[in-house]
């Protein structure tokens, strides 16, 4: 965006181009012929519905999303809340009783489960948590999910449930002697360990030693229950189950609350772990490798559109815009788009254009000559010259080898709408 903005000022032309795999695109900004780069934008990256990510993925994507919010809750989200409880209780606790809603609620439920149920005070305690919520995660809401909706189960319209792009789910029986099983529990030990300034023994990272530790975690039996609701609406964006009695239960939250803090040290801080530390990792694993044959096509259209540009003189009906994807194969070629063309009474101008003023003007000058266009700007500094304007709004001195200084002027025309001018350069030498 910052070299469109300097062809845009310097009118040069932009000769762009990109590769992704096996596709490649080319878009030509030639001055006041096309549209600028940043006239256009991309489309933004379509997300995935939550009942999608949490309950019903189908791709890779789907389960890195659900990672990562798993990974911010657990230790980002929570400790930060946990930090603002134990910081200012009363304030904290107001609050919650403020917003009063399901999402209040739930934050309070995780504090508490935070404090209470899945506190931690060793690392043996934080192997425990992991083992734990391996089962959670990976066999028991899987276990539930395939209770409420079988794999025989059908949808309102009579049609198969468990249809694509849904996958029907088997639960994942722990192993101790499955790697990728106890790869987990160490990692999220160590992760639950630090965040709860717990120190890390030599022996944690010995699978050896750990897969003895976690064999001896008692793990209660799961038992799916009847009425769980699980979201299944695509548009719907918090999983939060509303209730009628959520300020009840959030004044139960708070004064259980404040018993599990009598509980702690004095000053007890949890430690968040950012995943933003983590997320070059996480864009470089998506990066796709350029592909010689892409890169030489785009390189290819790029200069036969720059033989144009050199030959000159050329209408905007000769250049090409070109999309190509090569693993289809597909190719597509089209006329860049004009600039949009602002009018106001008898004039036009482009987003290219430039309206230019020489002499050392004031700015009631200025003023006076955007109203003989029909124009309206408005201004407290009438009597001062621009050029003192300038450098007193910039906090610049305008060096001596200048001659010009370019301004941004708000205007509105008879009716009081917004007009969008051309940048004015002001030649004060």
């Amino acid at each position: 965006m910052y070299m469109d903005m300097r062809c845009l000022y310097f009118q040069k032309p932009l000769l762009e181009s990109g590769t992704l795999g096996p596709k490649c695109n080319t878009q030509m900004v030639i001055p006041h012929l096309t549209e600028n780069y940043g006239a256009s934008r991309d489309p933004p990256e379509k997300q995935a519905p939550m009942c999608t990510v949490h309950s019903f993925p189908h791709n890779i994507d789907h389960c890195l999303t659900w990672a990562r919010s798993e990974f911010e809750g657990l230790l980002e989200k929570t400790p930060n809340e946990v930090n603002s409880f134990m910081s200012n209780p009363a304030e904290y606790a107001a609050a919650m009783r403020k917003a009063g809603d399901a999402q209040a609620r739930e934050l309070l439920e995780r504090v508490r489960e935070c404090l209470d149920k899945e506190r931690c005070d060793k690392f043996e305690d934080c192997i425990a948590w992991a083992r734990l919520k391996f089962e959670d995660y990976f066999s028991n809401r899987v276990k539930q999910l395939t209770f409420t909706f079988p794999e025989d189960a059908a949808t309102s319209t009579g049609a198969p449930f468990w249809s694509a792009p849904k996958r029907f789910p088997r639960p994942v029986q722990f192993s101790a002697v499955d790697s990728s099983h106890i790869q987990f529990i160490l990692s999220a030990s160590i992760l639950r360990a630090v965040s709860f300034g717990i120190p890390i023994p030599d022996w944690a990272k010995n699978t050896g030693n750990l897969a003895d530790i976690v064999s001896k975690v008692a793990v209660p039996e799961f038992e799916p229950k009847s009425g769980v609701k699980i979201e299944t609406d695509e548009k719907a964006t918090n999983l939060s189950s509303a209730s009628v009695d959520d300020a009840a239960v959030i004044e139960d939250l708070l004064t259980k609350l404040e018993a599990c803090a009598k509980k702690l040290p004095s000053g007890f801080q949890m430690k968040p772990i950012q995943f933003e530390k983590l997320k070059a990792k996480f864009i470089a694993g998506r990066i796709i490798p350029a592909i010689a044959t892409t890169t030489a096509m785009a390189t290819g259209l790029v200069c036969l559109e720059l033989y144009k540009v050199l030959a000159g003189d050329h209408p905007v009906e000769d250049y090409r815009n070109t999309f190509a994807n090569l693993a289809l194969p597909m190719f597509s070629m089209a006329e860049p788009v004009p600039p949009k063309e602002m009018k106001h009474q008898d004039m036009r101008w482009t987003v290219w254009d430039r309206w230019s003023i020489k002499g050392n003007i004031t700015v009631a000058e200025l003023l006076k000559w955007l109203s003989d266009k029909g124009l309206t700007a408005y201004s407290d500094r009438l009597k001062r010259k621009m050029v003192d304007v300038a450098q007193e709004v910039a906090k610049v001195d305008v060096p001596a080898y200048r001659k010009h200084f370019d301004v941004v002027v708000a205007c509105e025309d008879d009716d009081g709408n917004d007009i969008d001018i051309p940048l004015i350069s002001i030649y004060f030498r």
